[in-house]
């Protein structure tokens, strides 16, 4: 049997048999992913790439990884993050070391200029979110988003 098409020629699968409930949550996936193009189309053509932002974010948050750790975290290819570990090591944004436990490996970690362009990406990306809010949300709404980006995180913990 195929999904019909709803008033607006849109098919949808069914989600959840509670209606209102499948509807916030294409509503939340829409606008998370629409305001997530949004903020990354501010990042500076000239920097770094997406996967290298990525890379950096995930030696930042969880600490010093492989190269193999680093490639399954990110679901890269190993050729792929091995261009990554080049332009990012030319550039000194992060280091590599031997492993003390297995010389065969290295450790990566990044360096405080790598540190540096990340912040430097977070920020960029904040002040166009902080002008967004205060060009179109009023006070109350305001109120409102900071309610539900805290939801949004305890959904995305769960």
């Amino acid at each position: 049997m195929q999904p019909e098409p709803d008033a607006l020629g849109r098919v949808t699968l069914q989600i959840s048999e509670d209606a209102e409930l499948a509807d916030l949550a294409h509503r939340v996936r829409e606008g998370v992913g629409r305001l997530n193009w949004r903020m990354r189309a501010e990042r500076d053509l000239n920097g770094p790439g997406p996967a290298v932002l990525a890379v950096l974010s995930r030696l930042y948050r969880a600490g010093t990884h492989t190269p193999t750790e680093l490639a399954e975290a990110e679901r890269l290819q190993p050729q792929s993050l091995t261009r990554i570990l080049a332009w990012v090591t030319e550039r000194e944004l992060v280091t590599r070391s031997p492993d003390p436990a297995d010389g065969r490996r290295s450790l990566v970690s990044i360096t405080p200029a790598g540190l540096t362009v990340l912040r430097e990406y977070s920020a960029r990306r904040e002040r166009w979110l902080a002008g967004a809010i205060e060009a179109t949300l009023s006070p109350t709404e305001r109120q409102l988003l900071k309610l539900a980006s805290e939801l949004l995180l305890r959904v995305a913990d769960a």
